[in-house]
């Protein structure tokens, strides 16, 4: 039986972490650290829920039923599966996270040398694209590409960053915005789903599996295991990360007070701490990271269409990675107020999704439990998703003032209650069965 040895395990647990460490890793716990002020741990804590233990707790899920996403929605039926693993593929893909990649890493790295010209982001984004195509054409190699090479790079360059927001902070702690004084740990669970991760890790599962098969792993037992490992490690390291991104926009007050993103929130505490290198560090580091996600989610995107429709896994790959280049050019302000509203939609199904794959032999009918669940949270995902869009004025005022609907989470309260139900029907329906057997 083929096994992999430790060396490649590790690169494994490394090509996992860094494809989950992109844009929206490194823009977002700065400007939450900075907001947050003295509230900052208590906001990282809720933060780190969403954007850590939600994609670990994802990877495994996924592990469990071979990586593909489509066994883990069959409980709510082929059709609504299927439109569910679009939906998130479109989303993490060309749509919003992998043109983010490129605006992130252009808008913090390259423009404060360059200029932030509509010029200098296309170019940017043409080469970044061209690269970004070539690495996917060949999915068998992420492990050696990825794994071996450009995610120690990336990690090496975190962890200098790392190192110095707590060895070289910028200044003290701020005040913290009023919504953070309100409630830290929700705004912080909030700020965890624009990273993203968690939709990430239901495309990466195909993607980290394929990866270990690559190796001729083909045991079931050990491609689960493998996956388990490969999860845990990227959890350790993307929490790592973000504790020291949290410390580094908290000590950042002095020097990017008002600061409209993260993006801005790095480029002064690396102008401040590293001086003119800084600028060049910075730019290789948000390359590096942008890019090895971007490759994963255009494998990962390709992989999953090209099973669908009638185009081969090549033409899928120039046409994301055209498409991506397109949507990049919009800029980073554009992309991150469209994604707001879809990914407060489309997360609560897929956390649902996720939490009660882990409980299905407590009851008789996975199908009567999840579909009806995932349907309410996603019903009230899409007030909140208003909310977010600025349309809460056109909502009745009961839906306007849900429970815990100041803290994005109106969600949750009715998925619970609704959880209840379907699990005294499914003990009702089963006992009839059995009785009529």
């Amino acid at each position: 039986m083929k096994v992999l040895k430790g060396q490649d395990i590790l690169a494994l647990g490394f090509m996992t972490f860094a494809l989950f460490v992109g844009a929206g890793n490194i823009i977002f716990p700065p400007i939450v650290g900075l907001q947050a002020g003295p509230q900052v741990w208590m906001a990282a804590l809720g933060f780190l829920v969403t954007a850590v233990g939600l994609p670990v707790v994802t990877v495994i899920a996924l592990a469990k039923v071979g990586g593909a996403m489509d066994a883990l929605s069959s409980p709510i039926g082929k059709v609504a599966g299927g439109i569910l693993a679009a939906v998130c593929y479109l989303a993490v893909g060309p749509l919003f996270a992998t043109p983010r990649t490129a605006t992130v890493s252009f808008e913090v790295g390259l423009a404060p040398l360059t200029g932030d010209s509509p010029l200098a982001l296309f170019l940017y984004s043409l080469v970044y694209f061209l690269v970004v195509f070539w690495v996917s054409l060949y999915p068998g190699r992420l492990l050696d590409t990825v794994g071996r090479f450009l995610a120690p790079l990336k990690i090496f360059a975190l962890a200098v960053l790392g190192i110095a927001a707590f060895a070289l902070p910028a200044g003290d702690i701020g005040v913290a915005e009023p919504a953070y004084v309100a409630a830290p740990f929700s705004q912080g669970f909030i700020n965890g789903y624009l990273t993203m991760d968690t939709l990430g890790a239901l495309v990466f599962g195909i993607v980290i599996v394929n990866a270990i098969r690559s190796r001729g792993v083909d045991s079931p037992q050990l491609i689960t295991r493998y996956a388990i490992i490969a999860g845990l490690i990227a959890g350790l390291g993307l929490a790592l990360v973000y504790i020291c991104l949290f410390r580094l926009g908290a000590g950042s007050h002095a020097i990017a007070a008002g600061a409209s993103n993260g993006a801005v929130v790095l480029h002064a505490y690396v102008q401040h701490t590293f001086g003119s290198l800084g600028s060049g560090f910075l730019a290789v580091l948000i390359s590096l990271a942008c890019l090895v996600t971007a490759v994963g989610l255009t494998c990962a995107c390709a992989e999953y269409f090209s099973k669908i429709l009638p185009l081969s896994y090549k033409a899928l790959v120039i046409l994301l990675a055209g498409f991506s280049l397109l949507v990049s050019n919009l800029g980073l302000t554009k992309l991150i107020l469209f994604s707001i509203p879809v990914l407060t939609a489309i997360y609560p199904p897929c956390i649902v999704l996720v939490a009660l794959s882990f409980c299905k032999d407590f009851w008789h009918s996975q199908s009567r439990i999840v579909a009806p669940v995932m349907l309410v949270s996603l019903l009230f995902g899409i007030i909140d998703a208003c909310k977010g869009a600025g349309l809460a004025d056109w909502l009745p005022t009961r839906l306007a003032h849900l429970p815990l609907s100041e803290q994005g989470l109106a969600w949750l309260v009715p998925a619970v209650i609704t959880l209840a139900g379907a699990v005294i029907c499914d003990r009702l329906l089963g006992k009839r069965r059995e009785a009529l057997a």
